[in-house]
């Protein structure tokens, strides 16, 4: 295995460096309008600025929101925002009964804001013969699709009989929903359609009409698919937003906007480029002490520190991570524990050169004896910033994010990356010289390359 560690790295750092560098990369991306997304460095609300919208939850027949409804409705909507491949949105309430919603670079805005003020109440409701006419016929009344039913009509059941929604095709091949329905609502849709095929049914969002299909034929499998009522079916985009609905459910309370407004950037680009420079001016000296302290250990250590970078960077691209200025003091932070690993190695390697061992031997040594503690600091850091992931708000699992990705890319360039670049640079004649390694002349001993 150890002879293919080097093109192992190398080729990690060229599709490294090929991520960072090309323009107009894609990857697949099913929630895109065209199936791709772009490469690229996502900047978050405080660096690149964004939409910001306030809601306020209220009451129906007298009943007011409690602090539990407003946690409720602030958790769907957070969800549902996440589904439209915003990244890092900040959602949070205010007060008894005003969410705010911040979404950084945000595109489709009115598609966002429509997905997010809605109530998302679905019902599948029976359209009767005597009516809405049968199938072939035309009735007094008729459902049009985005407008509201003409007549009051009693739903079958809502939105919470649907298990599962996921995008689909119609028989002409135009977009649409397909559904699953729960035990009581399968049954439900079994029965009444087995006894009004030929009738029409209409599927209303909000109390407006999604579509109104005749019932062809009984539909007893509780599957289903809801089409939309244009000629070419739904858009990626209204799909999309009935499938958020469908899957995270209705707001126990509606919603009103309150306000909304496009927001430039809180730290702005001159912030960017002051945090950019002094990163810059930080890290240029972090590799000016290592290399004058551990001399050539301390240039292999900086190679690899920009070989860390490079990965980083390319990780962030393709995930992709948000940075926002949480999110950067994350990156720093795994830098530093980065350089912290490798000033264990080269530490416990002047030890093992000091107690006699050969050049290789002592590199080799040092590396086994440091690895123990940089697996305990890395793994309690990855712990705290798992619990961080998992149960803070959007800024802080950014936070938490950049640092998990940073401390487990630090721990391969620390250890595989340095080792292999030291294995190369030991067999080199010129290089066997005991001030190159930080020690005396004493105690290098002009030892011989060989291992033992």
């Amino acid at each position: 295995m150890r002879k293919f560690t080097p093109y192992l790295i190398l080729a990690i750092g060229l599709l490294a460096l090929a991520i960072d560098l090309l323009p107009n990369l894609r990857l697949p991306d099913s929630r895109a309008a065209d199936g791709t997304r772009p490469i690229e460095t996502k900047l978050g609300l405080d660096l690149r600025g964004g939409l910001r919208v306030e809601y306020q939850v209220q009451s129906v027949d007298g009943v007011v929101a409690t602090a539990a409804d407003v946690a409720t409705i602030r958790d769907i909507i957070e969800k549902r925002v996440n589904a439209t491949g915003v990244s890092e949105p900040v959602v949070q309430t205010q007060g008894t009964d005003r969410i705010v919603v911040e979404l950084p670079g945000a595109v489709n805005t009115d598609a966002v804001r429509k997905l997010v003020g809605s109530t998302g109440l679905l019902e599948f409701v029976p359209l009767p013969a005597d009516k809405y006419g049968r199938s072939g016929t035309t009735g007094a009344n008729t459902a049009v699709a985005g407008e509201p039913l003409p007549t009051e009509e009693k739903a079958l059941f809502t939105g919470e009989q649907v298990s599962a929604a996921n995008p689909s095709s119609d028989q002409n091949g135009k977009r649409a929903v397909g559904f699953e329905l729960k035990s009581d609502g399968a049954k439900l849709f079994a029965d009444y359609t087995k006894e009004h095929v030929g009738e029409y049914f209409a599927i209303v969002l909000d109390g407006n009409v999604v579509s109104a299909p005749s019932i062809n034929e009984p539909i007893t499998g509780g599957q289903g698919i809801i089409t939309g009522g244009g000629l070419g079916g739904f858009s990626v985009a209204e799909m999309n937003n009935l499938i958020s609905v469908l899957r995270y459910g209705s707001l126990p309370f509606p919603v009103q906007e309150l306000s909304s407004q496009n927001i430039s950037a809180t730290l702005g680009a001159n912030f960017l480029e002051q945090t950019l420079f002094g990163g810059a001016i930080g890290i240029l000296l972090v590799l000016i002490f290592m290399l004058i302290y551990y001399r050539l250990p301390g240039l292999v250590a900086d190679l690899a520190l920009l070989y860390y970078a490079l990965v980083v960077l390319a990780l962030f691209r393709l995930i992709p991570v948000t940075l926002t200025l949480a999110g950067i003091a994350g990156f720093v932070l795994s830098v530093g524990m980065a350089v912290d690993a490798n000033i264990l190695i080269f530490e416990r390697t002047k030890e093992e050169l000091r107690l006699g061992k050969s050049l290789p031997a002592a590199i080799e040594a040092g590396f086994s004896r440091a690895w123990n503690s940089i697996l305990d600091s890395n793994v309690s850091s990855l712990i705290t910033a798992a619990i961080l992931y998992w149960f803070g708000s959007s800024t802080i699992r950014g936070f938490a994010l950049v640092l998990i990705i940073g401390v487990v890319t630090s721990m391969f360039t620390a250890v595989t990356v340095t080792r292999t670049f030291m294995r190369v640079v030991v067999r080199i004649e010129g290089v066997r010289k005991a001030w190159l390694f930080g020690v005396r002349d004493d105690e290098f001993l002009a030892r011989p390359t060989a291992r033992g």
